[in-house]
């Protein structure tokens, strides 16, 4: 019987803790201009790009993706929900820094790096909306169809004073192939990676443990601490979690989470 030898390789991956599909990722550089050309997903329901969520704040966590938008139950969510009905104002507060954080991606050729195939680039909400709005003007419609689309130039800047870098993006001025060799372009367009398989989706009970353990953390004894299945929350945490997560942006943390 025929077996699957790339389904084998990532099982072999998981089980040796080898991340091979880290160098599928990239980042724009702080200091430098990239010109990239952006391909759609495949069988996305007509989106381009795929939108995953993160529960971001939790301890020292980088980002724990978030099983309920896979149907799959999640009992992050499930403190959520519970702070949001209670009348305390430390609860709004907890719930909303516990709401996941929506990560966008695209696959893109980044150009200069072609030799490296389809890489995986994720970012925020505000280059989200950018792209959207190219593709949306009628100047520039689809850029990423392989035969019509546009490359796009990416310069990242970090203004004086600000803590976190500013990506941007625009697309150059005239359509461009994805490739001039057609074998490379499909060759290109057949092997995208799932963003989804780049990350651990815990189970119910390692969140529930997660979660617990930061809720009832020894480091906050002045706190009022609960369990999952308590009535009380740790009211100080969601300024602390921020000051001890040791990330400067959603980037840093989620390269780190790629290590």
């Amino acid at each position: 019987m025929a077996f699957d030898r790339e389904a084998l390789q990532r099982r072999l991956d998981a089980l040796s803790g080898n991340r091979r599909k880290k160098s599928a990722t990239w980042r724009p550089t702080e200091g430098e201009d990239a010109t990239i050309r952006l391909i759609s997903f495949p069988d996305n329901d007509g989106q381009p790009f795929k939108e995953l969520y993160f529960y971001y704040n939790i301890g020292n966590n980088p980002g724990l993706l978030a099983p309920y938008q896979f149907g799959d139950p999640d009992p992050i969510q499930e403190l959520i929900t519970k702070l949001r009905g209670d009348d305390a104002r430390e609860s709004y507060e907890l719930a909303k820094k516990l709401y996941p954080k929506m990560r966008v991606y695209a696959p893109i050729i980044v150009r200069g790096e072609e030799d490296k195939g389809v890489q995986i680039w994720g970012f925020g909400k505000m280059v989200y909306q950018a792209l959207l709005n190219i593709m949306l003007d009628e100047d520039y419609g689809d850029i990423t169809d392989p035969l019509e689309g546009r490359d796009v130039k990416v310069t990242c800047t970090r203004e004086a004073g600000r803590k976190w870098a500013t990506t941007t993006v625009r697309p150059r001025g005239k359509e461009t192939d994805l490739s001039t060799d057609k074998a490379q372009a499909t060759g290109w367009m057949s092997e995208i990676p799932d963003p989804t398989a780049m990350y651990e989706c815990k189970s119910y009970d390692e969140l529930t443990k997660i979660i617990n353990d930061w809720l009832n953390s020894d480091s906050e004894d002045d706190s009022m601490g609960t369990t999952m299945g308590g009535s009380s929350t740790k009211t100080d945490k969601t300024q602390k979690s921020s000051e001890n997560s040791g990330y400067k942006s959603l980037d840093d943390a989620f390269a780190d989470l790629m290590e």
